[in-house]
């Protein structure tokens, strides 16, 4: 696929930024060279290759699942200023 210099021009005008006449000279072979590269990718056979979530073959080590932290609920419930059925009540703020 090829690029014109009206198609950067189109392009500018679409996203509402202003090119100066040497920037898209340098604007054109840069999406060029991106486009080419997009050709290159899209011709190379993936057929029976299954998709991957990351080039890697790693595993993310996980520490346990243990609780580490007391259950301080209880005490932080009695000195709250107003619970009800072990819920913290609070003003209203949208009416």
């Amino acid at each position: 696929m090829t690029i014109q210099r009206s198609d950067i021009e189109k392009l500018a005008e679409l996203a509402r930024i202003q090119i100066s006449d040497e920037n898209i000279t340098a604007t054109l072979d840069s999406l060029s060279n991106v486009l080419q590269l997009v050709d290159q990718l899209q011709a190379a056979e993936t057929t029976g290759i299954a998709p991957m979530a990351h080039p890697l073959d790693a595993v993310q080590r996980l520490r346990p699942d243990t609780v580490t932290e007391p259950d301080c609920r209880e005490a932080f419930q009695a000195i709250a200023p107003a619970t009800d059925s072990g819920l913290y009540l609070v003003p209203r703020v949208i009416e």
